[in-house]
């Protein structure tokens, strides 16, 4: 079992690398890897990120088949299937970090803010539920001066949202109350800048 804040290192560590453009080589399964991993996993973060093609968790991080345990919806909201996809993991693999990683740009973020701008009278009800999820991040922002420049709101929605799905995470379950109390689960939040590859760990994170 990986302890939460070694996990925090090595993700960043791997993060550091794809920047760099640097692979351990990890990413690209040996010959005999799948087999070995074909009885048993021991990931030692989970991920719960967005859907988005640019974003894919085990690149950005330069980790390996088994590392990770990647839960991917767009907006990386936290609805009951992904509390429930966090709780298994935690609970049957030991795994001690939960990372809530948003990204910089976030499409569904930038489609709540226009919905809340200009309500889209025929969304259908699949859509609504993501916008719907994402916008207590955003409607109190849009009551401040930040309501006048789009990319200045963006950021600070992205990360208001990450600290919603951190918060709902941290305070939703039980089981995961339990885990953080007792067994030193840490759920943090992250964000990926599109533009430059760096994650940056805003949301939890002990001091050194």
């Amino acid at each position: 079992m990986v302890p939460a804040l070694e996990a925090i290192e090595r993700l960043r560590e791997g993060n550091r690398r794809f920047v760099d453009n640097i692979s351990n080589g990890k990413t690209l399964a040996s010959a005999g890897r799948p087999m070995a991993l074909s009885k048993a996993q021991s990931p030692f973060a989970i991920i719960l990120g967005c859907s988005d093609s640019r974003v894919p968790a085990e690149i950005v991080f330069d980790q390996g088949l088994g590392d990770l345990f990647v839960i991917r919806v767009a907006g990386n909201i936290v609805a009951p299937s992904q509390v429930a996809s966090i709780e298994f993991a935690a609970s049957r693999f030991g795994t001690r970090l939960v990372v809530v990683l948003g990204h910089s740009e976030c499409g569904a973020v930038l489609a709540t803010i226009e919905e809340l701008q200009r309500p889209i009278a025929q969304q259908s009800r699949n859509l609504a539920a993501i916008v719907d999820r994402i916008r207590p991040s955003v409607e109190e922002l849009l009551r401040t001066d930040m309501a006048k420049d789009l990319a200045v709101l963006t950021h600070h929605a992205v990360r208001s949202n990450v600290g919603v799905s951190v918060d709902h995470l941290r305070h939703g379950s039980q089981l995961l109350e339990q885990a953080i109390a007792r067994d030193g689960l840490l759920v943090v939040g992250a964000e990926y800048s599109l533009e430059t590859g760096i994650v940056d760990f805003f949301d939890g994170v002990p001091a050194a």
